[in-house]
């Protein structure tokens, strides 16, 4: 488990030195469009789901959405939608 985060951080030290897009090693990319709507690729599935938080898995990144009224209308492998109020987008 220790050598697979060395080499995800690796990677990623080496995304941020060639300028390479974070989803190029695999981290999710996020797109929020208004309050309403985030669009997310490259997620690892959803770990908590409430009407007013969800929490979804980013392989070692996790993203908290919070907010009121949230659903998610569309999932498949690789993206997600989620709908609702959205009042903040935490990761940890």
């Amino acid at each position: 488990m220790e050598r697979n985060r060395k080499k995800e951080g690796l990677l990623e030290k080496t995304a941020q030195l060639l300028e390479v897009p974070g989803q190029a090693v695999g981290l999710p990319k996020v797109e929020l469009v208004g309050r309403g709507e985030l669009r997310m690729e490259n997620h690892r599935g959803i770990l908590a789901y409430g009407r007013e938080e969800i929490l979804v898995s980013g392989g070692k990144l996790l993203i908290r959405v919070r907010g009121s009224e949230l659903e998610l209308k569309a999932m498949n492998a690789g993206e997600l939608l989620i709908t609702g109020t959205i009042l903040a987008i935490e990761v940890e």
